[in-house]
């Protein structure tokens, strides 16, 4: 037998990238029976056949399963973000920061479209270079890149090789031009802004993991639900790296940096070491944490 990660299923047959090749790959009986499921990104043993095909023969445990998009075993999450055209949309990154990372998947901030935004930032001021620094500066890794002119593109698949990544972020934020300046090879299919709502439109339908730069990355719809994880009001705090390394030092152990005196963030608020915009999205998260927490 020999070991692969499933890579999409489709027509009752699955497709298992091992040995440098993709293998059509059946069912062995018992896994009819149980009913087991199968998810993209599943570490399988496989049994070749003589027909160039095999069954699947066992299946590993998952180490972490993401729900929406459906994929198992994820070691990093790309969060594509354009500096402009659309303009990043903070809250929902930072969403997706907390999704992510309580999944114990590591983030990876690209934000595309370098070129635009070099070209617009000649005739008018723009702060977008420096949210890409306050996120670095937190201890995120970003990436700047131009899918045009393949500007930083080699450093971030530099990142892919031997991992599975998932691409997430906005429609129109160019997560399909990303992979497709990555691939060198397999091209996505990609829409233009809709120039009424300058907003993009969702291309991809389905969950498949395909080869890319080394590595596995899904071709997902992206994260479609902009709810939080299951959390309690005291753990929010862990997931925002900047709270997560002074929360010790407030005055009490129970503080939730609201309204407690002797607050470790609220000082590093107005010290200016922590940025206005991630605390006033962690009061907003916050209190849907504390919502979430009243209705169950």
């Amino acid at each position: 037998m020999i070991e692969g990660v499933l890579l999409k299923g489709y027509g009752g047959f699955y497709y298992v990238y091992a040995e440098d090749r993709v293998w059509e790959c059946s069912l062995r009986g018992r896994f009819r029976v149980q009913d087991q499921d199968f998810l993209p990104g599943d570490r399988v043993k496989i049994l070749p056949d003589e027909d160039g095909k095999a069954t699947i023969e066992a299946v590993e445990p998952r180490r972490n399963v993401l729900t929406r998009p459906t994929i198992a075993n994820v070691d990093q999450a790309l969060l594509v973000f354009a500096l402009t055209s659309p303009k990043p949309d903070l809250n929902l990154l930072d969403r997706l920061l907390i999704q992510v990372t309580n999944a114990d998947i590591k983030p990876i901030l690209v934000f595309t479209k370098l070129d635009k935004f070099s070209e617009a930032a000649l005739t008018e001021d723009s702060e977008e270079t420096s949210i890409t620094d306050d996120y670095r500066k937190i201890g995120y890794t970003v990436f700047e890149v131009s899918n045009e002119t393949g500007q930083g593109i080699e450093k971030v698949g530099a990142r892919l090789k031997e991992k599975i990544s998932v691409l997430a972020g906005p429609s129109g934020a160019g997560k399909s031009s990303l992979f497709n300046a990555l691939s060198h090879g397999k091209k996505l299919k990609t829409r233009e802004l809709s120039l009424k709502s300058k907003r993009g439109r969702h291309t991809t339908r389905h969950v498949e993991l395909m080869v890319c730069a080394g590595g596995l990355v899904a071709d997902t719809p992206g994260f479609s639900s902009l709810f939080l994880p299951n959390l309690k009001r005291v753990e929010l705090a862990e997931l925002f790296p900047e709270f997560a390394e002074r929360r010790r030092q407030c005055r009490f152990n129970s503080c939730i940096h609201d309204k407690e005196p002797n607050c470790a963030i609220k000082e590093a608020l107005e010290n200016g070491e922590i940025s206005p915009f991630r605390y006033e999205h962690y009061l907003t998260f916050l209190q849907e944490v504390i919502e979430a927490e009243r209705r169950y």
